[in-house]
């Protein structure tokens, strides 16, 4: 079940497509130039040295290389990485998805043309970067490759392949590090969430394009593994990872939500609930929403997407309760402000402004934190214990709610490895069940579940 959930919650492996050069207040340039990659600077941060240029996946492809069929125990890595890449990982096969008939269409509804030729669509589906960065190597055909995550290799692809070379020095020269958790998240979120420079936005959305969403742990999960990273010598290091996933995750909302109140076009739908208009329709008696009833916002107002910063706050909880505490209040206001019809566009930029500082200075608690099994373990049952709380939030909070405890059980069952371990799964199981149809999303029965995950845990 919590497979057949992937297919709903990382649609973004298959189909992303952003805008690499306007910012969230303008509209695409339909012209034809937009068939040709401008020279603009890359859409992420990142270290470039001044000769650096992207070679594209060929350069790793040697068999000597990262192109091994089989893992080698001669050196550090594994030497099969691209090969990994190129035959089962989704991320290889973005650009092709900009030609099937979904992407057609939706290149037509937003007449940018042929999406595999729009920079919107490229800038997330391949290794999208100035024609003056590109090695003659470089075809952008070969999709979300080892430079999209890695930087440009130019500066380091020899060096690095020498005896005893540090990973210090490949950074020093250009690698993006990935090894940093704030970094990988960050990285991450430019596709996953999206930047002042390429984005999804309600228009994208009604033309087809699937919703944002994401949380590092689960994410990470089910990607093949082409990487040998420091974590695999720390047992609790995914939990960390979890951590600071969802710090970055929630203050990059926040700046985004901060530009987009802040640009020309306000409001930007994909800041609020989707299912609080998008649900199936039933009778007024069986309306679990007006049973609810709308505390804090005029009924018929749109509430603001909470789900980013749900399960963060059990997180906060247990590291710092007085952050904790002044997160709540800020996030708080800044909900009171984006549940309002007419809420002022200035106060909610300086509010998400405001709580964005506090998350950034959450995550450097968050990962400096040290992690065991007795947190991992406290932070299930809480996030278990707010389920009637998380489930009314709406069916993206309830989601992230299901990939958390999917991500911490992970890593709870892989070290303590608890006797009711197989309960355990069914019950967390039994969350994404209730997720397959996000219409039909009922925030009783999800809270029901989640008790019942709560009970497994106990007290």
């Amino acid at each position: 079940m919590r497979k057949q959930l992937l297919a709903v919650v990382l649609p973004l492996f298959m189909l992303r497509a952003m805008s690499p050069v306007q910012n969230d207040a303008q509209k695409p340039d339909p012209s034809p130039a937009m068939a040709a990659p401008p020279s603009v600077a890359a859409p992420y941060d990142q270290k470039t040295v001044a000769a650096g240029k992207y070679n594209g996946p060929g350069g790793c492809a040697a068999s000597s290389c990262h192109g091994s069929v089989q893992p080698k125990t001669t050196t550090r890595i594994f030497q099969n990485e691209y090969t990994i890449w190129i035959a089962q990982d989704k991320h290889a096969k973005a650009f092709s998805v900009l030609s099937n008939p979904t992407s057609e269409r939706i290149g037509r509804i937003l007449n940018i043309g042929a999406p595999s030729k729009a920079p919107k669509c490229l800038a997330c589906h391949s290794l999208y970067v100035p024609a003056d960065q590109q090695a003659q190597t470089f075809e952008p055909a070969d999709g979300v490759s080892c430079e999209s995550c890695h930087g440009p290799a130019s500066g380091w692809l020899g060096p690095h392949t020498t005896k005893d070379w540090p990973h210090e020095k490949s950074v020093q020269l250009g690698m993006y590090d990935t090894r940093n958790l704030e970094k990988r998240s960050t990285k991450c979120l430019t596709c996953h969430l999206g930047t002042a420079d390429k984005f999804v936005d309600h228009e994208m959305i009604a033309a087809g394009h699937p919703d944002l969403t994401f949380e590092l742990g689960l994410f990470t999960s089910v990607m093949p593994a082409h990487w040998k990273m420091p974590e695999q010598g720390n047992p609790w290091r995914e939990v960390q990872a979890w951590g600071v996933g969802q710090a970055v995750q929630l203050r990059e909302s926040l700046n985004r939500l901060a530009r987009r109140a802040s640009g020309t076009v306000w409001p930007e739908y994909t800041e609020i609930d989707c299912s609080a208009c998008h649900h199936s329709l039933t009778r007024p008696e069986d309306s679990w929403r007006q049973e609810r009833g709308y505390a804090g916002r005029r009924p018929g107002n749109p509430p603001w997407n909470e789900s980013r910063v749900v399960v963060f706050r059990d997180l906060a909880g247990e590291i710092s309760p007085d952050a904790a505490r002044r997160l709540n209040d800020e996030v708080t206001q800044l909900a009171s402000l984006m549940n309002q019809l007419n809420g002022s566009r200035e106060q909610i930029a300086a509010s998400a402004t405001r709580t964005s500082a506090l998350a950034d200075q959450l995550l450097k608690q968050v990962d400096a934190q040290g992690y065991d099994s007795a947190l991992t373990l406290r932070l299930m049952r809480r996030v278990a214990r707010d389920g009637a709380a998380i489930s009314i939030e709406g069916e993206r909070s309830a989601e992230q709610a299901a990939m958390t405890l999917d991500s911490l059980f992970r890593a709870y069952n892989q070290n303590v490895k608890p006797a009711n371990s197989a309960e355990l799964r069914t019950a967390i199981d039994g969350l994404f069940a209730l997720l397959q149809d996000p219409s039909a999303y009922s925030a009783p029965r999800f809270a029901a579940q989640m008790q019942k995950v709560s009970d497994v845990f106990g007290r």
